[in-house]
């Protein structure tokens, strides 16, 4: 007699098998999308400015936009570790200023361009590192600790330089900031390497893990066995650091140390940093994204010079995109609450 066969619950188990990976697979679909849209954002951006924009693709307004955003993706990298950890910093224009300022003096009066950059680094060091100290070990509010020290750095480059700009001759220091290597110009070459070592620093040591750690539970990190003060003092430092380099160039450029120069900088640095997705909150960093917010940042300010908008309207546009940059993280905080 014969008997009816029925399916082997094999011979099902693909289509279960694949109607339930539906979901996983577009859970993952939203992540990547959601990783990457700032990418995909600026990608388009780019494609329709290319096409909109009068001279925008030409080759000598693309090196004219990365010279534009070179100091402000100098300061992006090490301002990145700040926010992962929790911190910010506000005295980044100043000391700027000032690492330009006494840079300049010291070449005046040494005629010695190592120096000059060796006393604007030191400067920017002892700077990023009483930061660190105020924060850390006194336990000043970052907010307060570094909007103090922007006025007391900005009023000593004024004192310094005796409210004047402070001018530049020698052509060995004009040339740090004005040499082409490889047909781009040297403060691009340092933005890039700054890109590359920060990356490294935070994707691939312990340094840039215990970072992220403090910025995601400090009393976690401190029980796991982190020097949670001691890093959060080497993490300003190198901020300093940076940030007086940056300020070197930036003299080197306009061949003077000015003691009003980046104003505001500060608020353009943060802005560029959580435009690629460096939470407000700590614990979150990436390299990339950093890259990405300084490239909006630089790209919106080069089009409307290349459109001749009028400043007082470019003041606007780099405050919306600051508030724009704030919701941003805001709303993507809340998306990680609900997963």
């Amino acid at each position: 007699m014969n008997t009816l066969t029925t399916p082997s619950s094999s011979s099902t188990s693909p289509s279960t098998s694949t109607a339930s990976d539906r979901p996983a697979m577009n859970s993952k679909h939203r992540a990547w999308l959601n990783e990457h849209s700032m990418t995909l954002g600026y990608a388009l951006l780019f494609v329709v400015l290319a096409f909109s924009v009068e001279n925008f693709f030409s080759a000598a307004n693309i090196v004219g936009l990365m010279l534009s955003v070179a100091q402000i993706g100098m300061v992006a990298c090490t301002m990145m570790l700040c926010l992962a950890s929790r911190d910010f910093d506000l005295s980044v224009g100043s000391t700027i200023a000032f690492s330009g300022v006494l840079g300049a003096i010291i070449l005046e009066r040494t005629q010695s361009v190592g120096l000059a950059i060796g006393g604007g680094l030191l400067a920017g060091a002892l700077i990023g590192a009483g930061n660190g100290v105020l924060i850390a070990y006194l336990r000043v509010n970052a907010l307060i600790a570094t909007l103090a020290t922007m006025l007391m750095v900005r009023g000593l480059a004024f004192i310094v330089s005796k409210g004047q700009a402070v001018g530049i001759a020698d052509e060995s220091f004009i040339s740090f900031g004005d040499t082409r290597l490889f047909g781009l110009p040297l403060p691009v070459l340092v933005a890039a390497a700054c890109f590359v070592v920060f990356g490294v620093l935070l994707n691939h040591t312990v340094f840039g893990r215990n970072t992220l750690a403090i910025g995601g539970n400090p009393e976690a990190a401190r029980l796991a066995g982190v020097k949670v003060e001691k890093l959060r003092v080497w993490i300003f430092l190198l901020q300093g650091v940076v940030t007086a380099m940056a300020g070197l160039i930036l003299a080197s450029r306009i061949t003077s140390g000015q003691p009003n120069s980046a104003q505001g900088f500060e608020l353009d640095v943060i802005s560029a940093c959580v435009l690629g997705g460096v939470s407000l909150l700590g614990g979150r960093a990436r390299i990339f994204g950093v890259l990405i917010g300084v490239l909006i940042m630089g790209t919106v300010e080069n089009v409307m010079n290349l459109l001749d908008v009028d400043a007082f309207y470019q003041y606007l546009m780099r405050g919306l995109i600051l508030l724009a940059a704030v919701l941003l993280d805001q709303l993507k905080t809340r998306g990680a609450a609900r997963r």
